[in-house]
């Protein structure tokens, strides 16, 4: 069985991935970027070292490995395989260029709700939109994961606006052009150390909440951050 997981939900589908090879603790890990075609060879022939061996799990194989003969031999392998499970995992969503390149595999897909994204896209000075879309996304999520996914926003408006983040940084190096350039966008809405200040206070939001100091709701605390801006 091959099963790749994907998604703009990094936490979600990582959790899954770590739940997947908690199962078995003989499960073998793979750096997508360096695994070898000897390496898959290895595992599936059942060779001594690896002949307890039923879950393989290969991370960031897709978004860190270029095309060529070897990309090209390690997936024709692992089509071919019948002894083990092999799992991709990916911390971005792929294109059907890569989850159709096995005829048979399971896609497990972990993706934030787009209303997230449409408040944290209209975060910036002076927008009281902000706060209808932020109340509006209460309804249906959970107030921690849209607190996480802000400390998240402002961490990528920090780093691009660093001109050497694009090339520096994984989490920037992932992200696909449209969405550096709405993040480049946003970003100039503030300025450097507007940036640094918002994001100093969502870790201390984040601190106190962890810690069982924060004197309002996480609700109340995101809606005095929001009209601040």
């Amino acid at each position: 069985m091959i099963t790749i997981i994907h998604g703009d939900d990094i936490a979600s589908s990582r959790k899954y991935f770590i739940e997947q090879k908690s199962k078995n603790k003989d499960s073998i890990v793979f750096d997508g970027e360096k695994v070898t075609t000897s390496d898959i060879l290895q595992v599936l022939d059942g060779g001594a070292l690896f002949a307890e061996t039923k879950l393989v799990f290969i991370e960031d194989f897709f978004s860190k490995r270029k095309p060529g003969k070897e990309f090209d031999d390690i997936i024709s392998l692992v089509e071919k395989n019948d002894q083990a499970s092999i799992y991709f995992w990916e911390g971005k969503t792929l294109t059907k260029r890569y989850t159709s390149l096995f005829k048979n595999s399971q896609i497990k897909v972990f993706n934030i709700p787009k209303d997230i994204f449409a408040f944290l896209e209209n975060i910036y000075p002076k927008n009281l939109k902000s706060l209808i879309l932020f109340h509006n996304t209460l309804k249906t999520n959970e107030v921690e994961l849209i607190f996480f996914m802000m400390v998240r926003q402002f961490r990528l408006l920090l780093a691009i606006s660093d001109p050497k983040a694009e090339k520096t940084i994984d989490e920037v190096k992932r992200l696909a052009p449209w969405q550096i350039g709405r993040l480049k966008r946003q970003a100039g809405y503030f300025s450097p150390s507007k940036l640094k200040e918002i994001y100093r206070k969502l870790y201390e939001i984040d601190l106190a909440q962890k810690t069982g100091n924060l004197p309002l709701s996480l609700t109340a605390s995101i809606d005095l951050l929001l009209v601040s801006l």
